[in-house]
């Protein structure tokens, strides 16, 4: 019981961290394409040290690392629309928009793996989606971040769906994986440098002040160490209860948004609407996983 305990609070503190990240979507002054370059490279580095030290690096084969280094550049493509996102609208709005993940994950699913679409969860998604047009209606001024956080959402959902695939065709472990779609990452989004300074000359592609140090810790703490927490909760809890606590993210996400921002200065009685019918979309389609289990 007590190890179960000690798992649990793990979980729940990897679950907190990830919940900063949207933060540095504020804090740091680069757009979002940088802004993952430089957060993608610092895990690289930090990840790689990590599991060197814990003897856990290993050669994998080349068209393993080719198809897991593909699924890395969706991930990085995901990334820098959740922080443009972010940028274009606030923290609250861009975190509430990457839960409608479920409902791009109920049509793409079908799609790429060829089986039949469950109406079921398609009509529980659109939950979500009654949702996110209530937040859509706050202000015009946040109607780009929106979009932005729609396509972050139909990338998650494409992503975690050939991130399993590939797990099961390559059998590599969870952190062996990610270490390569972390470098997939970096090498795609430096192909795309050029382009993005051909067509955005005005923006910074290196970090100004503080965002270094920022950059640093969005690696480091709020990236990679919410993983490996999460590998530990998962070497003792099942994943079911893993998914479950990540649905807190979003929540932890927009309370500190509101201490440290004061976005609920920003938005109304329709965004608690909302965000209340995203979690209701949620909750439904957890008792949903829950009773096909049973």
């Amino acid at each position: 019981m007590k190890e179960r305990s000690s798992t649990l609070i793990i979980l729940h503190i990897a679950v907190f961290l990830a919940g900063w990240t949207g933060i540095f979507g504020k804090l740091i002054s680069l757009s979002g394409l940088p802004l993952v370059w430089y957060r993608m490279g610092a895990s690289v580095i930090v990840l790689f040290a990590v599991l060197l030290f814990m003897g856990k690096l290993h050669k994998t084969g080349w068209r393993a690392i080719a198809k897991i280094c593909g699924c890395g550049a969706l991930l990085a493509l995901h990334w820098v629309a959740f922080f443009a996102s972010i940028q274009a609208s606030n923290v609250s709005i861009g975190v509430a928009c990457v839960a409608t993940s479920c409902f791009f994950t109920s049509i793409f699913d079908p799609l790429i793996n060829r089986k039949r679409v469950s109406i079921k969860d398609v009509v529980l998604s659109f939950i979500a989606i009654a949702g996110i047009l209530l937040i859509f209606s706050i202000d015009i001024r946040f109607r780009t971040g929106i979009a932005l956080g729609l396509l972050c959402a139909a990338l998650y959902s494409v992503f975690s769906i050939l991130n399993i695939n590939v797990a099961k065709e390559t059998h590599e472990d969870s952190s062996t994986m990610l270490l390569y779609e972390l470098i997939g990452g970096v090498l795609f989004l430096t192909l795309c440098i050029p382009a993005y300074k051909t067509l955005y000359p005005g923006e910074a592609i290196s970090p100004q002040g503080e965002d270094l140090l920022y950059i640093l810790l969005l690696g480091s703490v709020f990236t990679v160490i919410p993983f490996l927490f999460q590998l530990i909760a998962l070497q003792k809890l099942n994943a079911f209860t893993v998914n479950i606590a990540y649905n807190l993210e979003p929540l932890y996400s927009i309370a500190i948004a509101a201490i440290m921002f004061g976005e609920l200065r920003e938005i109304g009685v329709s965004f608690w609407i909302g965000i209340a019918l995203i979690i209701i979309s949620v909750a439904l389609q957890t008792r949903s996983v829950l009773k096909k289990k049973e």
